[in-house]
């Protein structure tokens, strides 16, 4: 069975930090196979010292400083982590996370297969509120459209709550360094730095492997979120850019046609199609995904997801982003 080193970057997580260890706990995996690594990124709040207490007793689970990390924000907290671990396949998730029983398991069939990088499905949790609705429904078409092109062999975006590689493969590639050209983007920017070395990338499916968290409260707080995602975009690789760039520029068009309705009719007809097809798209994909939306729901969030790639685009531009 693949030994696997967990890499969690903590900073100011000490009312997350209980749940996400309960759920390690329930780790379906030998824990002479796993270690998990909490790395606390000079937290201002109990982190650290409610993390050493929960994790007493448990000899396969510590936590360490990153107060000597070399990379600025979440990055040099993740390096730290890797330099302590043991192991050499690598799993990263976050402190707000909480993966379910076989997230091991599912992740070392998927190595055992030879891939040396390698991601699966994250969803947020569905409550109430329309930060939350918009925020899952958004989620849902990213996770559509990254494991579309993963598929295609064109990965260019993932979760960091959900992906792994070996350490050996993050050393050849440069480590952490080569992604910091941006303060954020651990995920995307591993992903473009594997594509660029040819690395055999794969995606772990199936609902024993989720990995959940919840979603933003605030308007506010979602749209720094949004605006530190989209800002990783601008720095992936011309061949990761092209297809994701060329859909969302054909659902813009296919979007914005009803405003060319008065030259003609199909303009609107081709409005209506388009959102029938993405109606049918989601309600036949989304349990895949961990979501369940009712019809209503996806025709005016998929309305609003698409004024939103707007907004969040503009966003990123005018927002200074941060690692918390």
């Amino acid at each position: 069975m693949t030994k696997i080193s967990v890499i969690i970057a903590a900073k100011n997580e000490e009312l997350n930090t209980p749940n996400l260890i309960e759920k390690l706990k329930a780790i379906n995996y030998p824990s002479e196979s796993f270690e998990i690594i909490i790395v606390d990124d000079d937290s201002s709040d109990f982190t650290f010292d409610i993390t050493k207490e929960l994790i007493l007793g448990y000899p396969n689970f510590r936590i360490i400083s990153a107060k000597e990390k070399k990379l600025p924000g979440k990055k040099g907290a993740l390096e730290i982590g890797v330099e302590n671990s043991k192991f050499d396949h690598i799993m990263i998730t976050d402190a707000d996370c909480l993966p379910e029983k076989d997230w091991l398991i599912k992740f070392s069939e998927k190595f055992s297969e030879g891939f040396e990088f390698v991601f699966g499905i994250a969803p947020y949790i569905q409550e109430k509120g329309l930060v939350n609705k918009i925020t899952c429904f958004e989620n849902l078409r990213t996770q559509l459209l990254t494991f579309t092109m993963a598929k295609l062999e064109l990965p260019f975006s993932c979760a960091a709550r959900s992906m792994g590689y070996k350490k050996s493969v993050l050393e050849k590639i440069g480590g952490y360094s080569n992604t910091a050209d941006k303060l954020s983007g651990d995920d995307d920017l591993l992903i473009r730095e594997a594509v660029r070395h040819n690395l055999k990338v794969g995606t772990v499916e199936g609902k024993s492997a989720f990995v959940f968290t919840k979603s933003k409260k605030s308007f506010k707080e979602y749209f720094k979120q949004k605006a530190r995602h989209f800002s990783t975009s601008t720095s992936l690789l011309f061949k990761q850019k092209i297809l994701p760039g060329l859909w969302h520029f054909t659902n813009l068009l296919f979007f914005i046609s009803p405003l060319f309705s008065i030259i003609s009719p199909l303009f609107l007809i081709m409005f209506f199609l388009k959102l029938f097809i993405d109606i049918i798209t989601v309600q036949l994909i989304q349990k895949k995904f961990g979501y369940k939306f009712l019809v209503l729901e996806t025709t005016y969030l998929q309305i609003i997801y698409e004024v939103f790639l707007i907004v969040h685009s503009i966003n990123s531009i005018a927002k200074k982003t941060d690692w918390k």
